[in-house]
């Protein structure tokens, strides 16, 4: 553990180092705190500036500088925004986590496992993890954390580690970025561009946190091209899915009709393009074979009622609501012990008493 008088003179000097390797962005010095991996950062004794937002200039607004020594770094538990070994400093979010900033990764997770069930193929989620670049010698040299990571082809991708490594391991077609109390733009976004990750969604929840109220609501798309990152009103990883539609099943509590059929649509599309269909999910296959029973045998019940019902009328017998109830024993018994029970009995509760032991010797 970095003594703390120390850690901030040296964290002052880290941040004039990343200042001016990142073309000036600003000249003011901050305090941070230093960190004790097993135990987690602890606040510099002297912030004089309690009120100040730290990391604006340095381009992650609404985060604040901690120091994590390369030695630490392994082992180091937290979230942070970035790290980098140059300076030792990671960014971090001044405010607490909330579940306003984790549930829309949560629920892209869970929208994403209904669109793979509809196109038949897994798509793989991996929430908050690191995006790791090594330097020449195989040493961790910077750091990013995404709010959801994910995978539309798992099976085609090289088995991962700890950490996704920029260079070597297949980046994700999508990550999303959960803008609640913090700004990707100014410099996180640059990163994702840097390191070739080809589509980029930022999301600002409808719940807005109070110390940024002036952010306004929406989910953005970008795709990198040819010169940088473009804004674009659909993805390309889900096809037809638009920003739009993106944001208002984020910030859905329960799952609109509107909404379900935005999911099927993407799900088959991606079926189509990869050759695959809804059946070939082995949970979708075994709930679409019992549906198919069930309405066969439905089907089956229906029809023997309304012959029951005709039968015994004809014999003069009264029916009721009841014979509706036992439709799923009607339609386990052989056809033939329905019709003798109906020519036999003497009414209606005479009827079921004969069908019932001939259908559990049915079952």
């Amino acid at each position: 553990m970095v003594e703390e008088g120390m850690a901030e003179e040296g964290v002052a000097e880290a941040l004039d180092r990343d200042r001016r390797r990142d073309e000036g962005r600003g000249t003011e010095q901050v305090e941070a705190s230093s960190v004790d991996s097993r135990r987690g950062p602890t606040k510099a004794p002297d912030e004089r500036h309690p009120g100040r937002d730290e990391g604006a200039a340095h381009g992650f607004p609404g985060c604040r500088p901690i120091r994590i020594p390369r030695e630490d770094i392994a082992d180091y538990e937290g979230r942070f925004e970035y790290w980098d070994a140059d300076t030792e400093i990671a960014w971090t979010a001044r405010e607490p986590t909330s579940v306003y900033h984790e549930l829309p990764g949560q629920r892209l997770a869970r929208l994403t496992e209904r669109i793979a069930a509809a196109r038949g193929a897994q798509i793989e989620s991996y929430g908050t993890g690191d995006l790791l670049v090594r330097d020449d010698k195989g040493e961790r040299h910077r750091i990013m954390q995404a709010d959801q990571i994910l995978y539309l082809h798992p099976g085609r991708v090289r088995p991962l580690g700890h950490s996704i490594e920029v260079g070597h391991d297949d980046l994700p077609e999508v990550v999303l970025e959960v803008d609640l109390t913090t700004d990707v733009r100014p410099r996180k976004m640059g990163l994702y561009q840097e390191w070739g990750f080809g589509e980029l969604w930022v999301e600002v929840p409808e719940n807005r946190a109070p110390s940024r109220p002036n952010r306004q609501p929406g989910l953005t798309i970008r795709l990198l091209g040819p010169v940088g990152y473009e804004e674009v009103a659909e993805s390309r990883a889900f096809p037809t899915w638009t920003a739009r539609e993106i944001h208002a099943a984020l910030n859905e509590t329960v799952l609109s009709e509107s909404t379900v059929a935005v999911l099927r649509r993407v799900g088959r599309l991606l079926g189509e393009r990869g050759g695959t269909v809804t059946d070939d999910d082995p949970f979708m296959r075994l709930e679409r074979e019992q549906s198919r029973h069930e309405g066969v045998a439905a089907g089956v019940g229906k029809g023997r009622l309304e012959m029951l019902s005709e039968t015994l009328a004809e014999r003069n017998i009264a029916t009721s609501e009841k014979l509706d109830v036992y439709a799923d024993v009607v339609a386990r018994v052989p056809g033939r012990d329905l019709m003798r029970a109906a020519l036999a009995c003497s009414d209606e509760a005479d009827f079921l008493r004969r069908i019932v032991p001939a259908s559990d010797e049915a079952k």
